[in-house]
């Protein structure tokens, strides 16, 4: 059990660190390419609309959160 904790915490620590270091990762959808296939055509991704990149969950929330608090804040 304890074993497990430590490292569950070890793992959302890096995942922090990861996501305020490279708050971007390649879109999953089309493999960072911004282009897929779809019906036969090349189109532009429509998860990342052709920019390569998205946004990662963690950074996400973390931008969520820091907006709720600085709008309660003023």
């Amino acid at each position: 059990m304890l074993l497990t904790s430590a490292a569950l915490i070890l793992w959302v620590g890096g995942y922090a660190v990861l996501c305020a270091v490279k708050p971007f990762a390649p879109c999953q959808k089309c493999r960072g390419l911004g282009q897929i296939v779809r019906f036969g055509k090349p189109g532009l991704c429509p998860r990342c609309h052709g920019k390569l990149l998205r946004l990662r969950v963690g950074r996400r929330l973390h931008n969520y959160w820091r907006r709720t608090h600085q709008a309660g804040t003023r």
